[in-house]
């Protein structure tokens, strides 16, 4: 408790009432007064030479207290003199708290390197998107519609910035993919022999075991500015239909894709979707504008094909029936007046016709409004389609197809005929 004043009207003898005391009261006063003051000086004292021992002390362990607590001590102006400057910040690694957020930070690590962003130019910059290294010699995998100018050329970025010019190889007739290729370098190495580079290339995974649900992890050129850009998400549908357009007259209809809520932004198109072990599950190929959370992704089977015809031939070759169909349900069969809720309905539109002109489907006698059945004796269906059952086959095969014209079943033998990107 803190000392209180003593009273100034109480500090002199003279202003002590007249009246006679005894010598044993004026004593016993004086005597309580004295050890008032005693007991004051001596805490003064003490907390003097405490204050001073603290000083010393600290003056003299101040860097290995520093140390203790933290902070970075400097000698100051004057000789030994030494001042608390800043509190030094010691940076430690973080650890993930979840074994899914280790996953994902080990996959994105191992990953980002195979991710690269290309550059569109004609002949200025005039926009970009993403793509995947696929091969260590520089074959490379993004949507077709990134590099569908063939007036272009193409620059692809590493992440690390180097540069490399880009070939296309092969843009695939039907989906939303395209091949291209970077030339490795040769350096010369510490005893003066030329060594090539290879490229740091993406292990493709298995696209037909997806689980709706099951984390993915996007990365791209987002905004065509902010490289190797990262998004998690989920698998939101598969075997979604959609209509995807790049705002400047290419439409093209895309069939089996990927949904996830991972955001897929302008300039993501092109780059892998991958799971949680660092395999290209699909493409990014196309988000929905006006929507949060949707977007679609090309499953990666559709690419590894496509990888493997490029390697051996060169190109990209279909199997080419030639007509331009809807799938047949209990929603179409009843609003065409249909008799059956299976099949391929021809069908065409202003932009192309329902059987194209010197097609093995002209040739064969398809016709506008004839309903495709079966292919070889196998049902068409919403989950067997048509374009499933004719990718099975290669170019020159023959097969069977059943067709209900006007309420009649006709059987009739085409040869397919092929389609090149």
């Amino acid at each position: 408790m803190a000392l209180q004043p003593i009273p100034a009207t109480r500090r002199g003898l003279a202003d002590f009432p007249r009246k006679k005391r005894s010598p044993r009261k004026v004593s016993l006063k004086f005597l309580k007064d004295r050890r008032v003051l005693v007991a004051a000086g001596g805490a003064l004292l003490l907390s003097f030479l405490f204050g001073f021992g603290g000083g010393v002390l600290a003056f003299l362990f101040a860097d290995d207290l520093a140390s203790f607590i933290g902070v970075v001590v400097k000698e100051g102006p004057a000789q030994g003199l030494k001042t608390i400057v800043e509190r030094e910040v010691v940076e430690t690694e973080y650890i993930p708290q979840t074994t899914e957020e280790e996953k994902i930070i080990s996959t994105v690590e191992a990953a980002s390197p195979s991710v690269v962003s290309i550059i569109i130019n004609n002949p200025q910059e005039v926009g970009g998107g993403s793509g995947f290294i696929v091969s260590a010699d520089g074959l490379l995998v993004t949507n077709k519609h990134v590099v569908l100018d063939e007036k272009a050329t193409y620059t692809v970025f590493l992440r690390d910035g180097e540069s490399f010019t880009a070939t296309v190889l092969a843009r695939d007739p039907f989906q939303d993919l395209a091949i291209l290729q970077i030339e490795q370098e040769n350096r010369v190495d510490e005893g003066g022999n030329f060594t090539r580079v290879w490229f740091p290339a993406l292990k493709l995974g298995n696209s037909d075991s997806l689980q709706i649900g099951q984390t993915v992890i996007a990365i791209g050129n987002a905004l065509g500015e902010f490289r190797n850009t990262v998004s998690v998400g989920v698998i939101s549908g598969l075997g979604r239909t959609i209509t995807a357009s790049n705002g400047e007259g290419f439409v093209e209809t895309i069939e089996d894709v990927i949904q996830t809520d991972a955001a897929i932004n302008r300039g993501n198109s092109g780059g892998p979707l991958l799971n949680l072990v660092g395999e290209v599950i699909g493409i990014n190929t196309a988000t929905v504008i006006q929507a949060q959370s949707i977007g679609f992704a090309v499953p990666v089977n559709r690419a590894r094909k496509d990888i493997e015809q490029v390697e051996e031939t060169g190109s990209i070759v279909y199997p080419f029936l030639g007509v331009q169909y809807q799938a047949v349900n209990k929603e179409v069969r009843e609003r065409e007046g249909l008799s059956v809720d299976y099949g391929a309905l021809v069908v065409g539109d202003s932009q192309e016709e329902a059987v194209v002109p010197g097609s093995a489907a002209e040739e064969a006698g398809i016709l506008l409004g004839d309903v495709i059945l079966e292919i070889n004796g196998e049902k068409i269906t919403e989950e067997n389609k048509l374009r499933e059952l004719i990718g099975k086959h290669e170019p020159g095969d023959s097969v069977v197809l059943k067709v209900l014209r006007e309420g009649e079943n006709k059987i009739l033998p085409v040869i397919l005929g092929e389609r090149r990107g």
